[in-house]
């Protein structure tokens, strides 16, 4: 699982690419809360390159978008394939977070 991140402003801009599994969520997690920590809590996760998702890495999401809701910032997806939706909507998590269809679109929707 790679991690690559970008500033837009305020807005942390992050690419996650490979597996989010249970070998690699406590990695994804750790990074995420590096960047929650830094003060950071607007962050659009750009999943173009995310190839598969366990419940492991849904827990991720989860407990990322909770700690930075509770600082008034929100975690805003982009670019999700089809078989990852198809996850999200499975697990009903299509109803807690904001997808988009490209980065900017999704970065621009903290400004709106």
């Amino acid at each position: 699982m790679d991690l690559t991140g970008k500033k837009s402003g305020d807005v942390n801009i992050l690419g996650l690419t490979g597996r989010l599994d249970a070998y690699s969520a406590a990695e994804v997690e750790k990074k995420l809360d590096a960047v929650i920590e830094s003060g950071c809590v607007k962050m659009v996760l750009n999943l173009e390159g995310l190839e598969y998702i366990s419940s492991s890495g849904l827990r991720v999401f989860l407990s990322q978008l909770k700690k930075v809701r509770k600082q008034q910032g929100d975690i805003k997806l982009a670019c999700m394939k089809p078989n990852i939706r198809e996850v999200f909507d499975i697990a009903g998590f299509t109803q807690l977070f904001n997808i988009f269809e490209n980065e900017d679109a999704a970065n621009n929707s903290f400004t709106g």
